[in-house]
Protein backbone atom coordinates (compact mmCIF):
# COMPACT_ATOMS: atom_id res chain seq x y z
CA UNK A 1 0.00 0.00 0.00
CA UNK A 2 1.13 3.81 -1.18
CA UNK A 3 1.25 5.76 1.73
CA UNK A 4 3.85 8.52 0.63
CA UNK A 5 1.19 10.89 -1.01
CA UNK A 6 -1.19 10.61 1.74
CA UNK A 7 1.84 11.59 4.53
CA UNK A 8 2.80 14.65 1.89
CA UNK A 9 -0.88 15.61 2.00
CA UNK A 10 -1.56 15.32 5.33
CA UNK A 11 1.81 16.95 6.83
CA UNK A 12 -0.29 20.10 6.81
CA UNK A 13 -3.05 18.17 8.54
CA UNK A 14 -0.53 17.14 11.53
CA UNK A 15 -1.10 13.50 10.93
CA UNK A 16 1.49 11.45 12.96
CA UNK A 17 0.80 8.11 12.16
CA UNK A 18 -1.31 5.74 10.29
CA UNK A 19 -1.69 2.17 10.43
CA UNK A 20 -3.75 -0.35 7.60
CA UNK A 21 -4.76 -3.98 7.98
CA UNK A 22 -7.07 -5.81 5.79
CA UNK A 23 -7.82 -9.72 5.40
CA UNK A 24 -6.03 -9.86 9.27
CA UNK A 25 -2.26 -8.66 7.85
CA UNK A 26 -0.52 -5.29 8.34
CA UNK A 27 -0.46 -3.84 4.97
CA UNK A 28 0.53 -0.29 5.49
CA UNK A 29 1.89 1.85 8.16
CA UNK A 30 3.74 5.10 8.58
CA UNK A 31 4.97 7.48 11.77
CA UNK A 32 6.54 10.25 12.37
CA UNK A 33 7.41 9.21 15.74
CA UNK A 34 8.09 6.32 18.23
CA UNK A 35 5.43 4.60 20.41
CA UNK A 36 3.51 6.98 22.19
CA UNK A 37 0.21 7.10 24.47
CA UNK A 38 -1.55 10.07 23.42
CA UNK A 39 -5.04 11.43 24.41
CA UNK A 40 -8.14 9.83 21.83
CA UNK A 41 -9.78 12.25 22.91
CA UNK A 42 -13.45 11.56 22.34
CA UNK A 43 -12.47 8.19 20.75
CA UNK A 44 -12.57 6.98 24.40
CA UNK A 45 -16.15 7.14 23.82
CA UNK A 46 -16.50 3.79 21.82
CA UNK A 47 -14.72 2.15 24.48
CA UNK A 48 -17.68 3.25 27.03
CA UNK A 49 -19.78 1.88 24.38
CA UNK A 50 -18.30 -0.88 24.54
CA UNK A 51 -18.21 -1.25 28.37
CA UNK A 52 -21.36 -0.64 28.27
CA UNK A 53 -22.03 -3.62 25.81
CA UNK A 54 -20.45 -6.63 28.31
CA UNK A 55 -22.06 -5.20 31.48
CA UNK A 56 -25.54 -5.59 29.93
CA UNK A 57 -24.14 -9.01 29.05
CA UNK A 58 -23.07 -9.60 32.27
CA UNK A 59 -26.88 -8.53 33.73
CA UNK A 60 -25.54 -4.96 35.06
CA UNK A 61 -27.30 -2.38 33.07
CA UNK A 62 -30.88 -2.36 30.70
CA UNK A 63 -30.60 0.25 27.84
CA UNK A 64 -34.60 0.78 29.00
CA UNK A 65 -33.96 1.55 32.51
CA UNK A 66 -35.01 4.98 33.26
CA UNK A 67 -32.28 7.83 34.06
CA UNK A 68 -34.08 8.47 37.14
CA UNK A 69 -34.25 5.43 38.66
CA UNK A 70 -30.07 4.57 37.83
CA UNK A 71 -29.00 7.90 39.29
CA UNK A 72 -31.66 8.37 42.04
CA UNK A 73 -29.25 9.70 44.81
CA UNK A 74 -28.06 12.59 42.15
CA UNK A 75 -31.89 14.05 41.17
CA UNK A 76 -32.21 17.73 41.18
CA UNK A 77 -34.76 18.71 43.55
CA UNK A 78 -37.13 19.15 40.32
CA UNK A 79 -37.28 16.50 37.98
CA UNK A 80 -38.95 17.77 34.62
CA UNK A 81 -41.22 15.34 32.20
CA UNK A 82 -38.01 15.43 29.76
CA UNK A 83 -35.46 13.76 32.39
CA UNK A 84 -38.27 11.55 33.87
CA UNK A 85 -38.36 10.18 30.10
CA UNK A 86 -34.33 9.77 29.72
CA UNK A 87 -32.83 6.00 29.23
CA UNK A 88 -29.66 4.84 29.23
CA UNK A 89 -30.58 4.26 25.44
CA UNK A 90 -30.30 8.03 25.66
CA UNK A 91 -26.99 8.23 26.94
CA UNK A 92 -25.01 6.42 24.19
CA UNK A 93 -26.53 8.27 21.21
CA UNK A 94 -26.13 12.15 22.08
CA UNK A 95 -30.04 12.56 21.98
CA UNK A 96 -30.24 13.23 26.10
CA UNK A 97 -32.08 16.04 25.70
CA UNK A 98 -30.63 18.46 27.12
CA UNK A 99 -30.07 21.86 24.68
CA UNK A 100 -26.00 21.89 24.38
CA UNK A 101 -22.99 20.02 25.55
CA UNK A 102 -21.88 19.84 29.02
CA UNK A 103 -18.43 18.33 31.06
CA UNK A 104 -16.58 19.52 27.63
CA UNK A 105 -12.81 19.76 27.92
CA UNK A 106 -12.73 23.57 27.78
CA UNK A 107 -14.89 23.43 30.89
CA UNK A 108 -14.05 20.69 32.98
CA UNK A 109 -10.93 21.98 34.78
CA UNK A 110 -12.97 25.16 36.24
CA UNK A 111 -16.09 23.44 37.67
CA UNK A 112 -16.05 24.16 41.19
CA UNK A 113 -19.07 21.47 42.05
CA UNK A 114 -17.06 17.93 42.31
CA UNK A 115 -19.79 16.53 42.01
CA UNK A 116 -20.41 15.84 38.12
CA UNK A 117 -22.89 13.46 38.18
CA UNK A 118 -25.15 15.96 40.03
CA UNK A 119 -24.21 18.67 38.00
CA UNK A 120 -24.73 16.81 35.00
CA UNK A 121 -28.54 16.22 35.58
CA UNK A 122 -28.82 19.75 36.79
CA UNK A 123 -28.45 21.07 33.38
CA UNK A 124 -31.82 21.70 31.57
CA UNK A 125 -33.50 19.05 29.27
CA UNK A 126 -35.18 21.17 26.88
CA UNK A 127 -35.71 18.50 24.43
CA UNK A 128 -37.70 15.02 24.67
CA UNK A 129 -34.91 12.61 24.90
CA UNK A 130 -34.33 10.51 21.57
CA UNK A 131 -35.44 13.64 19.26
CA UNK A 132 -32.37 16.08 19.25
CA UNK A 133 -29.28 15.20 18.37
CA UNK A 134 -26.97 17.35 20.30
CA UNK A 135 -23.21 16.46 20.99
CA UNK A 136 -22.71 16.23 24.63
CA UNK A 137 -20.38 14.45 26.97
CA UNK A 138 -22.99 13.67 29.99
CA UNK A 139 -24.50 11.12 27.99
CA UNK A 140 -21.25 8.87 27.65
CA UNK A 141 -19.74 10.17 31.00
CA UNK A 142 -22.62 9.04 32.88
CA UNK A 143 -22.82 5.56 31.34
CA UNK A 144 -19.46 4.86 32.15
CA UNK A 145 -20.41 6.13 36.22
CA UNK A 146 -23.29 3.62 35.39
CA UNK A 147 -21.00 0.69 34.79
CA UNK A 148 -18.52 1.56 37.61
CA UNK A 149 -21.70 1.96 40.31
CA UNK A 150 -22.63 -1.69 38.94
CA UNK A 151 -18.87 -3.44 39.00
CA UNK A 152 -17.78 -1.60 41.99
CA UNK A 153 -14.74 -0.27 39.85
CA UNK A 154 -13.55 2.08 37.67
CA UNK A 155 -13.82 1.62 33.52
CA UNK A 156 -10.23 0.62 33.42
CA UNK A 157 -10.08 -2.20 35.80
CA UNK A 158 -13.60 -3.01 34.63
CA UNK A 159 -12.25 -3.48 31.04
CA UNK A 160 -8.93 -4.75 31.79
CA UNK A 161 -9.81 -8.34 32.25
CA UNK A 162 -12.45 -8.15 30.10
CA UNK A 163 -11.01 -6.28 27.00
CA UNK A 164 -7.23 -4.48 27.24
CA UNK A 165 -5.63 -7.99 28.50
CA UNK A 166 -7.27 -9.93 25.92
CA UNK A 167 -6.29 -7.08 23.35
CA UNK A 168 -2.65 -7.37 24.59
CA UNK A 169 -3.26 -3.74 25.95
CA UNK A 170 -1.11 -2.85 29.28
CA UNK A 171 -3.34 -1.36 32.02
CA UNK A 172 -3.41 2.24 30.05
CA UNK A 173 -4.45 5.91 31.93
CA UNK A 174 -7.76 7.12 31.99
CA UNK A 175 -9.01 10.90 32.69
CA UNK A 176 -10.77 10.81 36.06
CA UNK A 177 -13.99 13.21 37.44
CA UNK A 178 -12.65 14.86 40.88
CA UNK A 179 -13.81 11.80 43.11
CA UNK A 180 -12.02 9.56 41.12
CA UNK A 181 -14.46 7.82 38.84
CA UNK A 182 -13.19 7.24 35.06
CA UNK A 183 -14.52 9.94 32.84
CA UNK A 184 -16.08 7.90 29.74
CA UNK A 185 -16.71 10.55 27.47
CA UNK A 186 -12.51 11.47 26.58
CA UNK A 187 -9.14 11.48 27.97
CA UNK A 188 -8.17 8.08 27.38
CA UNK A 189 -4.35 7.61 26.14
CA UNK A 190 -3.38 4.68 23.76
CA UNK A 191 -0.86 4.48 21.60
CA UNK A 192 -1.74 3.97 17.40
CA UNK A 193 -1.41 0.33 17.61
CA UNK A 194 -3.39 0.22 21.06
CA UNK A 195 -6.49 2.44 19.58
CA UNK A 196 -6.06 0.20 16.17
CA UNK A 197 -6.40 -3.20 17.92
CA UNK A 198 -9.96 -2.09 19.37
CA UNK A 199 -11.02 -1.18 15.47
CA UNK A 200 -9.93 -4.28 14.70
CA UNK A 201 -11.87 -5.76 17.48
CA UNK A 202 -15.09 -4.30 16.20
CA UNK A 203 -14.09 -5.20 12.11
CA UNK A 204 -13.94 -8.94 13.81
CA UNK A 205 -17.67 -8.49 15.07
CA UNK A 206 -15.71 -8.44 19.38
CA UNK A 207 -13.87 -11.34 18.74
CA UNK A 208 -10.09 -12.27 19.40
CA UNK A 209 -8.11 -15.01 19.31
CA UNK A 210 -11.40 -17.29 18.79
CA UNK A 211 -12.97 -15.64 22.01
CA UNK A 212 -15.96 -13.38 22.20
CA UNK A 213 -15.05 -10.78 24.38
CA UNK A 214 -17.66 -8.32 23.14
CA UNK A 215 -21.41 -10.16 22.45
CA UNK A 216 -21.75 -9.78 18.46
CA UNK A 217 -25.35 -8.28 18.75
CA UNK A 218 -23.46 -5.18 20.53
CA UNK A 219 -20.93 -4.60 18.10
CA UNK A 220 -23.96 -4.52 15.21
CA UNK A 221 -26.06 -2.82 17.32
CA UNK A 222 -23.47 -0.13 18.63
CA UNK A 223 -22.17 0.14 15.16
CA UNK A 224 -25.58 0.80 13.22
CA UNK A 225 -27.28 4.40 12.73
CA UNK A 226 -29.38 4.57 15.57
CA UNK A 227 -30.23 8.49 14.70
CA UNK A 228 -29.57 11.03 12.26
CA UNK A 229 -26.22 13.42 13.63
CA UNK A 230 -26.48 17.41 13.14
CA UNK A 231 -23.20 16.91 10.76
CA UNK A 232 -23.85 14.72 7.48
CA UNK A 233 -26.27 12.04 6.86
CA UNK A 234 -24.39 8.79 7.52
CA UNK A 235 -25.75 8.62 11.69
CA UNK A 236 -24.46 8.01 15.09
CA UNK A 237 -24.55 4.81 16.88
CA UNK A 238 -24.04 3.64 20.36
CA UNK A 239 -21.14 6.34 21.24
CA UNK A 240 -19.74 5.55 17.26
CA UNK A 241 -20.13 7.76 14.02
CA UNK A 242 -20.90 6.58 10.62
CA UNK A 243 -19.03 7.52 7.48
CA UNK A 244 -18.93 7.73 3.94
CA UNK A 245 -18.16 4.18 2.37
CA UNK A 246 -19.96 2.30 4.94
CA UNK A 247 -17.88 3.02 7.47
CA UNK A 248 -18.39 3.18 11.24
CA UNK A 249 -15.72 4.72 13.65
CA UNK A 250 -14.13 6.11 16.78
CA UNK A 251 -13.69 9.65 16.36
CA UNK A 252 -11.47 11.73 18.41
CA UNK A 253 -11.02 15.52 18.57
CA UNK A 254 -8.08 16.24 16.34
CA UNK A 255 -8.25 13.26 14.37
CA UNK A 256 -7.21 10.35 16.60
CA UNK A 257 -9.53 8.14 14.45
CA UNK A 258 -9.94 3.69 13.83
CA UNK A 259 -12.27 3.52 11.09
CA UNK A 260 -13.51 0.16 10.24
CA UNK A 261 -14.54 -0.45 6.10
CA UNK A 262 -16.39 -3.59 6.83
CA UNK A 263 -16.72 -4.44 2.99
CA UNK A 264 -13.06 -4.47 2.31
CA UNK A 265 -12.15 -6.43 5.66
CA UNK A 266 -10.44 -3.50 6.86
CA UNK A 267 -9.20 -1.07 9.87
CA UNK A 268 -7.45 2.45 9.41
CA UNK A 269 -6.15 4.04 12.35
CA UNK A 270 -4.53 6.86 12.97
CA UNK A 271 -3.33 9.73 15.70
CA UNK A 272 -2.91 13.33 14.35
CA UNK A 273 -2.83 17.05 15.75
CA UNK A 274 -5.25 18.02 13.23
CA UNK A 275 -7.24 21.49 13.50
CA UNK A 276 -9.12 20.41 10.29
CA UNK A 277 -9.78 16.64 11.43
CA UNK A 278 -12.99 16.37 8.69
CA UNK A 279 -10.82 17.46 6.21
CA UNK A 280 -8.60 14.77 7.29
CA UNK A 281 -10.70 12.13 7.35
CA UNK A 282 -11.78 12.66 3.61
CA UNK A 283 -8.22 12.83 2.53
CA UNK A 284 -7.48 9.30 4.13
CA UNK A 285 -10.74 7.90 2.92
CA UNK A 286 -10.04 9.05 -0.85
CA UNK A 287 -6.52 7.90 -0.86
CA UNK A 288 -7.22 4.83 1.15
CA UNK A 289 -10.41 3.39 0.19
CA UNK A 290 -9.66 2.66 -3.70
CA UNK A 291 -6.28 0.82 -2.43
CA UNK A 292 -8.50 -2.16 -0.67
Amino acid sequence: MKLDNLMKAAVPLRMLGIMVTQNGKEIGRELTEGACRRNIYSASKSFTSAAVGIAIKEGLLDLNEKITDAFADDLPQTVSDNLGKATVRDLLTMCLGQGKGFLMGEDRPYYTDENWVRLALEQPFIYEPGTKFVYNNVGPYLAGILVQRRSGTDLVHYLYPRMFKPLGIQLPTWETDPYGNTFGAGGLFLTLDELHKFGKLYLDMGRVAGRQIIPEGWVMESTSKQVENDRDGFGYGYLFWGGDKGTFRADGKYGQFSIIFRDKDAVVTLVSESRNSDLLLKTVIDEIYPQL
